[in-house]
């Protein structure tokens, strides 16, 4: 009986390893549809995508932020980057907003849609 548990034992393991690697090739064949590569070059722009907690390790790009992002961490992994494309319409204009001595101030409405 041994010997033949073994055998039994064995053809079952290799029947399991050829279902996981079907499964993880099947995987990988959907996940390398939606891969492409991303080349970023100094003094490209970007969009930063923030996302909570993620833990990447590889390919790590340092930003040069602005002087008021001076706490945020400047290292990002690229695939919480996007090519940005040089629109004018992306440009925003932002009134003042008057600030009072307790840190408080008035919303106003700037429309009303409906």
């Amino acid at each position: 009986m041994g010997p033949k548990l073994v055998s039994e034992t064995e053809d079952n393991v290799r029947l399991i390893r050829d279902c996981l690697k079907a499964a993880s090739d099947r995987q990988k064949l959907y996940s390398d549809l939606k891969r492409r590569d991303i080349v970023f070059s100094v003094g490209n722009q970007v969009f930063l995508r923030y996302l909570r907690e993620r833990k990447i390790f590889g390919l790590d790009i340092k930003l040069e932020l602005p002087s008021n992002f001076d706490r945020i961490h400047d290292v990002f992994h690229v695939s919480m980057l996007r090519r940005y494309r040089s629109d004018p319409s992306h440009i925003v204009f932002v009134k003042e907003i008057e600030v009072k001595p307790n840190l408080t101030f008035e919303e106003e409405p700037i429309q009303t849609l409906d």
